[in-house]
């Protein structure tokens, strides 16, 4: 697991002259843009979040999700050479992606944080408490979900080539479905908030930021049933995973 690891990072990062500062410039230009878009041209509130640190929070909880579940839908077709020359247990390199991505995910993690300390330093009112130590929990359930997710794709990528062009769309789609660019409590009355409320992504991300800044809409029992839907997307993807690894060399 670890020589893949650090397989995806060399692969990704040999040939590019800012290397691992990606990690840093793709949040803040992302942060950026919405800050225009969303701020100050719709003025969508932030549930009284300083507004970069909101929009930094959701993309940082993001930015994992999608990248677990990008790199885990390609598996059997981006990873076919190494399949059919040698024997070793393929979860590994699932695995290996989410860990990868972890990295990533860690790197901006400090970027968020030292965004925080920043705006604490100029003055911005700071709640912290015990909520800090569902980070990690949330983190995982973000893992897990990708993983899931991305194994079953991947699993229907080895017959369904058209799968690999939808789900660049689709997670784009699914984005603007959770609330990254705004909070869930401006959808109060509106008619298509219950849609966004039955998104399994919606309470972790609004529990990653009420972990952070005391703030926002969160409540235990949607947390609750994203935990129960991450559980059945990772068992659902894992026997898909095992089913398919056994015959996918003669479909890809």
């Amino acid at each position: 697991m670890l020589l893949f690891v650090k397989r995806d990072f060399t692969a990704q990062y040999k040939q590019t002259i800012l290397g691992p500062l990606w990690h840093f410039i793709q949040p803040i230009f992302t942060t950026i843009m919405f800050l225009l878009v969303f701020g100050k041209i719709a003025n969508i509130p932030t549930d009284g979040i300083q507004p970069v640190l909101f929009y930094m929070s959701g993309i940082t909880i993001w930015n994992y999700f999608s990248s677990c579940l990008n790199s885990t839908s390609s598996i059997f077709v981006a990873n076919a050479g190494i399949f059919g020359k040698v024997y070793f247990p393929r979860l590994v390199i699932p695995l290996s992606t989410v860990m990868s991505n972890l990295v990533k995910f860690g790197i901006q993690f400090l970027l968020l944080a030292s965004t925080f300390i920043f705006f604490a330093v100029k003055g911005m009112e700071v709640h912290l408490g015990f909520s800090l130590f569902m980070i990690p929990l949330l983190v995982v359930m973000m893992a897990a979900m990708g993983l899931g997710l991305g194994i079953i794709i991947s699993s229907l990528t080895t017959k369904y080539r058209d799968m690999t062009v939808l789900i660049g769309f689709a997670v784009q789609l699914l984005m603007y479905a959770t609330p990254i660019a705004y909070p869930l409590s401006f959808l109060k009355g509106k008619s298509y908030a219950s849609w966004i409320q039955w998104n399994p992504l919606t309470p972790v991300v609004e529990a990653f930021r009420y972990a952070l800044f005391q703030k926002g809409s969160f409540d235990a029992g949607s947390l609750l049933y994203s935990s129960v839907f991450t559980i059945a997307v990772l068992f659902f993807g894992l026997l898909s995973f095992s089913k398919v690894e056994r015959t996918f060399m003669d479909t890809v």
